[in-house]
């Protein structure tokens, strides 16, 4: 789903929040890691999108481009080549293709800004959270 700042938007269902609390004047790297307990909001929860964050690009690691080389040699040529050659081929392919599947995951969390009616503010939440109001 594609959100713009100034949506309307509902929690598309419960939500329950835990960890360290920190003041939001301190840096992330200042938090001590005390946990003060938990917090649910219920889903129809509304709010207005603040902000859109979209994907920064991610460093390929040397796996990922390995596997985008052999891949594109066996789409290209593989057909052409001896039938234990594209087989090796294939394996190497294979044995790379978990790094590639967790790179192309991570590049496609679209993450939101959302100032909830209730005052709570959902940072880096993920877009699939909410629901258009």
């Amino acid at each position: 789903m594609m959100l713009e700042a100034g949506q309307r938007v509902k929690l598309a269902a419960d939500l329950r929040l835990a960890g360290s609390v920190v003041s939001a004047e301190d840096s992330p790297a200042a938090a001590t890691g005390a946990v003060a307990g938990s917090l649910s909001l219920a889903s129809g929860t509304g709010g207005t999108v603040e902000r859109v964050n979209e994907p920064q690009p991610q460093e390929q690691g040397p796996g990922v481009r390995e596997y985008e080389r052999l891949k594109s040699l066996l789409d290209g040529f593989g057909h052409q080549m001896p039938s234990g050659t594209r087989k090796q081929l294939e394996e190497q392919v294979g044995s790379l293709e978990p790094e590639w599947i967790a790179y192309q995951e991570q590049q496609l969390h679209v993450t939101v800004r959302v100032r909830l009616d209730n005052g709570f503010v959902l940072d880096d939440a993920h877009v699939e959270v909410f629901t258009s109001d």
